[in-house]
């Protein structure tokens, strides 16, 4: 059982890698259309849910399975030092309901912005640190 998990945490793992490597491919590209930003924006979407559901998969792996929501498994992961810094990925929590339930140019922006500068460096650093842990 323990060999079946670890094999679905990897896995898990590998799919937040490439999604990550599409929202550093999407960074790159230059943000003079606004479908470049709202592309960058669904790729943060994606990447922050692969990045709290890998982190449930690990905490589950490691014998913590009473979290469940975003914000708890946020909060386990932190306690436990799978995560240095829990409150940006509250921001993510924040940033990325707002993408999901409203829309509005400026904040889109702030979004984007907030994706470049934090919370690309944030999912590079979990998906180092559960490397290393792998190993």
């Amino acid at each position: 059982m323990i060999k079946m998990e670890k094999e679905r945490l990897i896995q898990r793992i590998q799919d937040f890698q490439r999604a990550l490597i599409k929202l550093q491919e999407s960074l790159e590209l230059n943000i003079g259309n606004d479908i470049i930003i709202d592309g960058v924006i669904k790729r943060f979407e994606f990447c922050y849910e692969f990045s709290w559901k890998v982190m449930k998969l690990y905490l589950e792996y490691k014998g913590i399975v009473d979290v469940k929501a975003p914000r708890d498994v946020i909060k386990e992961a932190f306690s436990i030092g799978l995560i240095e810094e829990g409150e940006n990925y509250i921001s993510m929590l924040k940033d990325r309901n707002l993408t999901v339930y409203t829309y509005n140019q400026e904040t889109a922006y702030i979004i984007y912005k907030n994706i470049k500068e934090i919370y690309v460096k944030e999912f590079e650093k979990l998906i180092q640190k559960l490397e290393n842990e792998e190993k």
